[in-house]
């Protein structure tokens, strides 16, 4: 594991376990379902952005909301009872992302019942699945919805900042409120061995400062890039990838997980070796960028280091990454980053 990794994640480790007061006693014989173990489950109190959460029951039925948080009782062996429906990223419209779907046909299960958050939390969809807790780690609650879903079960909410919440932080307060803390651990210390091996595989990136941005190509005034607090670069940088000076800059001082500013100001981006972003499958934003006489002054553009991920195809939303995709999809992600650099 690269230093830089294991100091994030033991970080991340150590202010994990400053929310999560009590511990979730023994662990699942069976994780089938969230009920299945015998073993008593120690009450637990999660603080987090929005307040303090106790769960002083093994929760049988698990609602999810927000990106990805059923991921993690999915990759546990539990069905959530509902949870959020995919609309970016979903190859066949069906509101299941490619990688959710082979885990629940692995567990031999129904497809959960779909929120549709396209205009916001359904409350009533929520509560008609009954649920003893609602899992959101990473998300981007706002304190009047967590009130709202108090009022329908105990919420988990994210530890600090909205949409900020690494993969490893969402596995381990979801996995903890199961009853599952030590499954979770071994699932982080797993996608990070897949992860390393990707990485391995791809060395041209271990020294790349690689931009996550989103370029419109009917208004190139304004660069758009994605800050360290988001779970795309942030997950690169755990990597020990190292930062563009304007992510670094903007980072600091702000919450915000998307930034933009003026093309005017292109010589900020000198630095970067990749720029990703999403566009068609032809490629076509590249000679546009090139063609721009403001952003094509950037090296990388007018060298053609782009990486581009297929607008809302599946690997486009793998790029953020979650328990399940990471092994769908890494090995692919890191390729097409590598390949920009060719």
């Amino acid at each position: 594991m690269p230093r830089t990794r294991f100091t994030a994640a033991a970080a991340s480790l150590a202010a994990a376990a400053l929310l999560l007061s009590g511990c979730a006693g023994g662990t699942a014989a069976d994780a089938g379902s969230a009920g299945s173990s015998d073993a008593e489950f120690e009450a637990i109190t999660i603080q987090h952005a929005l307040g303090e959460t106790t769960i002083t029951e093994k929760p049988e039925r698990v609602a999810t909301i927000a990106w990805a948080n059923h991921e993690v009782p999915l990759a546990l062996g539990v069905v959530p009872v509902g949870m959020s429906k995919a609309t970016w990223g979903d190859d066949d419209g069906d509101g299941v992302l490619p990688w959710v779907e082979e885990r629940l046909e692995e567990l031999d299960a129904e497809t959960p019942v779909l929120f549709d958050e396209t205009d916001g939390i359904d409350f009533e969809a929520v509560a008609d699945t009954q649920p003893d807790v609602i899992l959101a780690a990473y998300s981007g609650l706002t304190p009047e919805e967590y009130e709202t879903l108090s009022k329908i079960a105990p919420v988990v909410a994210y530890p600090d900042i909205a949409w900020a919440t690494s993969y490893e932080d969402m596995i381990r307060l979801n996995s903890a409120v199961l009853g599952l803390a030590d499954e979770g651990e071994q699932l982080i210390e797993d996608l990070h061995a897949e992860v390393d091996t990707a990485l391995a595989a791809q060395p041209a990136l271990a020294d790349a400062k690689v931009l996550f941005s989103y370029l419109d190509p009917a208004d190139f005034s304004t660069v758009g890039f994605y800050t360290s607090h988001d779970t795309r670069p942030g997950f690169l940088e755990s990597l020990g990838l190292p930062t563009p000076a304007v992510v670094t800059e903007e980072s600091e001082g702000t919450d915000a997980f998307y930034l933009t500013i003026s093309s005017e100001e292109a010589d900020r981006f000198s630095d970067v070796d990749v720029f990703v972003t999403y566009g068609t499958a032809d490629g076509a934003i590249i000679e546009q960028l090139q063609a721009d006489p403001l952003l094509s002054q950037i090296p990388a553009i007018a060298e053609g280091r782009i990486a581009i991920l297929e607008e809302s195809s599946p690997l486009a939303a793998s790029a953020n990454p979650s328990p399940l995709s990471i092994g769908w999809g890494i090995d692919e992600y890191f390729a097409v980053l590598a390949g920009a650099l060719n």
